[in-house]
């Protein structure tokens, strides 16, 4: 495979996965982490981060949106839900760092 066809593979790969995570607005970012170590800002801080490498200027903010769809903000008042004492046990045992 050539490395063009491989980039063309992992950004449509990577648009599969934003979009399955914008209509998948039950699963929370805590239920991500606890369950893969990453989250929907996760993927916007290694999209900006990519962005930077290019010197392609990127705030967080403008990162969130295109994993988001929408601003996180917005994002929050309409899908984040308060997190569980289980959530909440769950990550602090294995994101000690957070």
């Amino acid at each position: 495979m050539d490395d063009n066809t491989r980039t063309e593979l992992e950004a449509a790969t990577f648009r599969a996965l934003v979009a399955h995570l914008r209509e998948r607005t039950d699963v929370q970012n805590i239920d991500l982490m606890n369950l893969a170590g990453f989250c929907r800002n996760c993927l916007s801080k290694w999209y900006r981060a990519a962005a930077e490498e290019k010197g392609v200027p990127l705030s967080d903010p403008q990162a969130r949106e295109i994993v988001y769809g929408m601003p996180y903000d917005e994002w929050r008042k309409q899908h984040q839900k308060e997190a569980t004492h289980e959530q909440k046990a769950a990550f602090a045992a294995t994101h000690p760092k957070h």
